[in-house]
């Protein structure tokens, strides 16, 4: 066989081998390359290269890291996915390591939003882990990017994925630990996430659930208590909330984002303080008086102009609940 034919199919077989199994290339980006994400960069001995399948965007600079148990409760899902949805419509990219339970839960909230979500692997992208997750490995490849530091074979040992914490964590500003038994793994990218200077957040759960003991002594040990995305966003400072640009949405779910991002970012002081008073859980005035520590003619100005803007809603009793506009 002549060189030059040889090396032509050696170049053959390289780029054979950096396509996955959905048919996307994978691209190796070096960690003195542009795209290489800059929030990464700076935490201590970040990995040389990465391994992806999607791309990075300039966006991704503003990203909160969702993580939590594999075996989660009912409870847990339905709040790793409120908070992904939450996030992401608000043009917040989630970060999270597409483990069953909590992390899967928190992608398909930020896709269901038509978001920016990033998946990061313990395993090479020949090797995807858990194998019922392929799907869902090319919806987040399709609109944002699955990321990993191992060549495209590589097993996913266990060991691998101790590492593979702390680049969930230093991609992202602040990291939410939604649902972790004492032992999870969530505790360990917790740790990482503390150590790169990270905000720590965790969602409270019941004292007698076991898999929400660690998440509760998270709490108690100084971890910021997060019980809605508004939570994250003051707690982060993330000034400038939007929606997802160039997504393709039905009018009536445009709107409805619409509404609830644009009509958030445009509230006065006190529409502020009423809204973060209130939750799902139906509220009396007395109630929001007390917890927001404004007069109760200012809250009747905010509840009606929070009313109009959609974000909240009345229910019988003169309560008041949270609007989610999905």
């Amino acid at each position: 066989m002549k060189p030059t034919v040889r090396v032509a199919k050696i170049a053959v077989e390289a780029a054979r081998k950096n396509y996955g199994r959905s048919g996307i290339m994978i691209r190796k980006i070096a960690i003195d390359n542009l795209e290489y994400p800059e929030n990464l960069r700076n935490i201590y001995k970040p990995p040389q290269a990465l391994y992806v399948n999607g791309a990075f965007t300039e966006s991704d600079k503003i990203a909160v890291a969702i993580v939590g148990s594999r075996r989660a409760s009912p409870y847990g899902i339905e709040m790793a996915e409120k908070f992904g949805f939450d996030l992401a419509s608000r043009g917040i990219t989630v970060v999270s390591g597409m483990a069953i339970g909590v992390d899967s839960a928190a992608h398909r909230g930020a896709l269901k939003a038509k978001g920016r979500t990033i998946a990061v692997m313990g395993s090479g992208h020949g090797r995807i882990y858990p194998q019922q997750n392929k799907e869902l490995y090319k919806e987040i490849a399709a609109s944002g990017a699955v990321v990993t530091e191992y060549e495209f074979d590589t097993e996913p040992l266990a060991y691998n994925f101790p590492q593979r914490n702390r680049i969930i964590s230093g991609l992202s500003l602040g990291l939410v630990v939604v649902e972790a038994a004492r032992n999870s793994g969530a505790l360990i990218t917790a740790n990482f996430a503390a150590e790169q200077g990270r905000t720590v957040f965790a969602v409270p759960g019941k004292a007698s659930s076991h898999t929400s003991a660690g998440t509760n002594e998270l709490i108690k040990d100084g971890a910021a208590l997060a019980q809605s995305a508004d939570d994250i966003i003051e707690e982060l400072a993330i000034k400038e909330i939007a929606l997802p640009e160039n997504v393709s949405i039905s009018k009536a779910s445009k709107i409805g984002k619409m509404t609830e991002a644009y009509a958030y970012n445009s509230l006065t002081d006190d529409e502020r303080a009423v809204y973060k008073a209130l939750s799902d859980e139906p509220t009396y005035i007395d109630d929001i008086t007390e917890c927001s520590g404004i007069s109760a003619a200012k809250i009747s100005k905010a509840l009606v102009s929070l009313q109009i803007k959609k974000l909240i809603a009345e229910v019988p009793g003169k309560q008041f609940v949270r609007k989610e506009n999905r």
